[in-house]
């Protein structure tokens, strides 16, 4: 994909999620997700986060060359490593949302930083390099990253919001696109399921089912990838 294209699809990932918290009152933002512990108002802390880290990091570039690519990167976070370090975020992350006067006001701090983050990322270099996470990646991949996190987490929101907009193809592309690089030589993508489906059950956040395992036979070890 184009560096034009990456861009998009990170303004359409984050623009997705704005779409879905943008109405909701305080008692519909303290709903539950599919992450364990969190609310709607504490997941969108966590992407508040992760959108400010956009901004520090496209702000500071790095000197190359990379030692990830968009695929390699989510490889060092495997399921488990660091529970502790996890349960931690996720903690702080509750106590930080729940600071707030109103679980809104979480709200109209992402409506004005996740578009900040889109017009940053639009300004970068696209043939530079940049640090996060301990690692090096090229813009555009750094790119691809946030995409496919936020996209993960517009699935993960809506879980008790059966009204919600889904997340945007261009998006879903992309989140697809690395869950992809990350099947092992011998896995095949079961040709029932859809993308969303494809997505929830590669991170673990949906169960495989007696049928799923009996297609994907001993390919099924690589679930989940991004737990």
């Amino acid at each position: 994909m184009t560096f034009a294209g990456q861009h998009l699809a990170l303004a359409q990932a984050y623009d997705g999620i704005t779409r879905v918290v943008a109405d909701l009152d305080d008692d519909a933002l303290q709903r539950p997700t599919r992450c364990r512990g969190w609310v709607v108002v504490d997941l969108l802390f966590h992407l508040l986060c992760d959108a400010q880290r956009a901004m520090v990091t496209l702000a500071s570039p790095a000197d190359g060359p990379p030692d990830v690519d968009d695929v390699s990167y989510w490889r060092s976070f495997p399921p488990g490593r660091d529970g502790g370090d996890a349960a931690r975020h996720a903690w702080w992350a509750r106590r930080s949302a729940a600071a707030f006067d109103r679980p809104t006001a979480v709200v109209r701090i992402w409506a004005d930083t996740a578009p900040a983050a889109v017009r940053a990322a639009g300004a970068a270099d696209p043939d530079g390099h940049v640090a996060t996470q301990g690692h090096v990646l090229r813009v555009p991949h750094f790119l691809a990253t946030l995409t496919t996190e936020a996209t993960i987490h517009h699935l993960d929101l809506v879980l008790d919001l059966p009204d919600a907009p889904p997340p945007g193809a261009l998006a879903v592309r992309v989140a697809v696109a690395a869950m992809d690089g990350l099947l092992s030589d011998d896995a095949v993508r079961p040709g029932s399921w859809d993308d969303a489906e494809y997505l929830l059950k590669a991170t673990g956040r949906e169960p495989l089912t007696d049928r799923d395992r009996r297609e994907l036979g001993e390919a099924a070890g690589w679930f989940p990838l991004l737990g």
